[in-house]
């Protein structure tokens, strides 16, 4: 089956009181239009259009960074929901198939409610998706008979009677691709706001004679997000998931509540994640790794057996394989180190290679960047770096070499050698005493001015 998914993502979001477009507000730690975006992947989707207007240029970018393959197209000005949906027509005017309208401040509905729609399209033209609300508020109603929907009633047009109809409207549509524009091109605007509204399809279809049906899901995959309030609400809700989700999964949590975890995080059965461990996107973690206390990773992997942390950060390009311990304030960014490798505490490795076994020494920088352009530091196997160490890149440093602690690295280091990159030691006999004596001296002088 074919599938389209157009993501309404127009709105300015006045409610968020922010510079920032509010589907672009971190959610588990991407932009919330990721969410809808991931739920649009999951169907393997023909083709992706959002539709952009406030900040046009910056959801764009957001939508490529998330696929370069999804389409945007503009709504300029903004006239309603149809009228959004409507902007997408001309890009999809040949597709074939179904049509799925999602919501960028709409997070939360899952793959497998989208499925479920697709499926009760086998015997209606379109179908709506509901939900049971506790607190129906001014949700539009559904008004349904049997398996059909006979109406979406607005709150402000409902009867008492329709008022205390729980069953509501999410604003997620599915249909045939032509139907939906068909329909969509039909819609008028006249109401209060002079504006196309989605929800008026279900009248026109009933009245071409064309079955609506409807599908239900938990009033949970249907938090709108239009507030900060509604943000920080969704991030607990999204965290408390994905926490149950991976003890359910054979992960150990030793506080879950702690854990934050993103929308892409992938953790083995069997790993531990000790109290105030923070992933952001892109982390993998393969069984029977550890990730230790107050840890933040982004952009990494790490293998089987491997030890992280405590107070380690991990950043985009970081590769561990398997049985490396990287402890504690240790920083890793853009480098790869090889199985068995130690990097004990207070070290950071960026742009580097690390060969298998290799032992870095405390207080080591990989001297990375010159101010212009990044450089390549590659380590050896069974290399020993003493402490303390500055390798200054690029440099190459041979299987089984070792530099003495306090060194700094400016050349390479052959195969088996040791290299002493520091300054002969003097002393001066008696001088650091005549030296505080001066500086005291100086300091007593201040004091009385």
């Amino acid at each position: 089956m074919q599938v389209c998914v157009i993501v309404l993502a127009a709105g300015m979001g006045t409610r968020m009181n922010s510079d920032l477009p509010k589907v672009l507000h971190p959610l588990a730690g991407v932009p919330m239009l990721h969410h809808a975006l991931s739920a649009a992947r999951s169907l393997e989707p023909a083709r992706v259009v959002v539709v952009t207007g406030h900040e046009a240029e910056a959801v764009a970018k957001a939508t490529h960074a998330f696929d370069e393959a999804y389409e945007t197209v503009l709504q300029d000005p903004q006239l309603g929901t149809a009228h959004a949906v409507a902007q997408a027509a001309p890009l999809l005017a040949q597709a074939e198939g179904e049509a799925i309208v999602l919501y960028g401040d709409t997070p939360f509905v899952r793959p497998e409610t989208l499925t479920a729609m697709l499926e009760a399209r086998a015997t209606h033209a379109v179908v709506v998706l509901g939900f049971e609300a506790a607190d129906p508020g001014r949700y539009g109603r559904l008004i349904v008979q049997g398996d059909q929907l006979a109406q979406i009633m607005e709150y402000k047009d409902a009867t008492d009677a329709q008022r205390a109809i729980t069953l509501c409207n999410s604003g997620v549509v599915c249909a045939q691709s032509r139907t939906l524009f068909d329909l969509v091109a039909k819609v008028g605007n006249a109401n209060a706001a002079g504006e196309y509204y989605l929800t008026d399809i279900i009248a026109l279809a009933r009245a071409q004679g064309l079955s609506v049906g409807y599908v239900t899901c938990p009033e949970a995959e249907t938090l709108g997000i239009n507030t900060r309030h509604q943000l920080a609400a969704a991030e607990t809700a999204f965290q408390t998931r994905a926490r149950f989700d991976a003890l359910e999964n054979g992960v150990t949590l030793t506080a879950p509540d702690t854990v934050y975890f993103a929308l892409d995080t992938w953790v083995g059965r069997d790993a531990t994640i000790g109290p105030h461990v923070v992933f952001g996107p892109a982390v993998t973690v393969e069984s029977g790794a550890e990730v230790k206390g107050f840890c933040h990773l982004e952009g990494c992997h790490i293998s089987r057996g491997a030890k992280v942390g405590p107070f380690a950060r991990l950043r985009p390009g970081a590769e561990l394989a398997e049985d490396v311990h990287v402890g504690n304030f240790v920083e890793i960014k853009n480098s790869v180190l090889d199985e068995g490798v130690k990097v004990g505490h207070l070290t950071y490795l960026g742009d580097a290679h690390v060969g298998e076994f290799t032992n870095i020494g405390a207080g080591t920088v990989t001297c990375n960047y010159d101010g212009v352009m990044k450089h390549h530091t590659e380590i050896g196997k069974g290399v020993f770096i003493g402490s303390a160490t500055m390798l200054v890149a690029p440099v190459r440093v041979g299987d089984g070499a070792m530099t003495g602690s306090g060194s700094v690295i400016t050349h390479d280091i052959p195969a088996g050698a040791l290299a002493l990159g520091r300054t002969a030691q003097v002393n001066k006999p008696g001088l650091a005493v005549r030296l505080f004596e001066r500086l005291k001296a100086i300091k007593a002088a201040k004091g009385k001015i």
